[in-house]
């Protein structure tokens, strides 16, 4: 598949671009990949038991030295599994340059975001809002301050942000780059490998560069804590890399059929020769 030819005539400028599958599915991808990228900065505020999800005790368990730990995890987790096989798919079909292209769109907008979630946490808030008092659900219940909880559900630490997005950065190019090298070898072969093998490098990474940033370097926790509630998270993610595998070759699946094989693997082969 050659060059793709744009006319330059305004009046079929919309209709050439509607009639290209690989720009509208490269649309479709990168407005879900920032979507995911975004939602799961924000809903990473919470921090849930995984054993509790399916009424176990706490998993209990010690280490470097530190007791007590359990699958006690940011909700974020939830989605960063999505963001990590987009990132795959993007990198397979469109290739590394067009990967590490979002990721840097991606985190313009988190940044953009927490921005205008600064700046509305720093408006002056309205009596009734602020000490808002019943709700329509219970009528009874009293909200002590609206301002607050706002402020500490919406607002992250500094060092928060830095870390996730620093951590965010460094796993896409890493996951870019080690799912590049793995290709090399195999080919079009063992998509499983390069899949999943270039997350579960990525990830590693992740689980600890934001810890190190965001408590070791910002909060003073020490090393231990940090790589332990890391390993923790690295082990959830890492199950969870390995039993979402085959989600990378539905997605592989329904791509090349709605792409069709010519055009998939033209657009393949291009994304190899960057």
């Amino acid at each position: 598949m050659g060059k793709l030819k744009i006319d330059t005539n305004a009046a079929h400028l919309e209709r050439d671009i509607l009639l290209s599958k690989p720009v509208l599915l490269l649309v479709v991808l990168t407005a879900v990949f920032v979507a995911n990228t975004l939602v799961a900065e924000f809903i990473g505020t919470k921090i849930f038991s995984l054993e509790a999800i399916f009424g176990l005790p706490s998993w209990d368990l010690t280490l470097f030295g530190v007791k007590g730990l359990g699958l006690n995890l940011t909700a974020g987790v939830i989605l960063w599994p999505v963001v990590f096989i987009l990132t795959d798919i993007i990198n397979e079909y469109y290739g590394e340059k067009v990967v590490r292209l979002l990721s840097y769109i991606a985190m313009t907008i988190v940044l953009f975001a927490f921005l205008m979630v600064y700046l509305a946490i720093k408006l002056p808030p309205n009596d009734w809002w602020s000490f808002e008092s019943g709700s329509l659900g219970n009528p009874t219940t009293h909200v002590s301050n609206m301002q607050v909880a706002f402020a500490r559900i919406m607002g992250q630490g500094l060092w928060i942000i830095m870390g996730s997005m620093v951590a965010f950065l460094v796993g896409q190019l890493v996951d870019v780059y080690v799912f590049h090298r793995i290709k090399i070898y195999t080919g079009e072969k063992k998509l499983w490998l390069r899949a999943t093998g270039s997350t579960l490098v990525s990830q590693w990474i992740d689980s600890y560069v934001v810890l190190l940033i965001a408590f070791w370097i910002g909060s003073d926790w020490e090393l231990t804590r940090v790589l332990a509630i890391g390993t923790v998270n690295y082990i959830y993610k890492g199950v969870m890399a390995i039993i979402l595998t085959p989600a990378i070759y539905g997605m592989h699946n329904v791509i090349e059929g709605y792409l069709g094989h010519d055009a998939a693997t033209a657009l393949k082969n291009a994304a190899m020769k960057q």
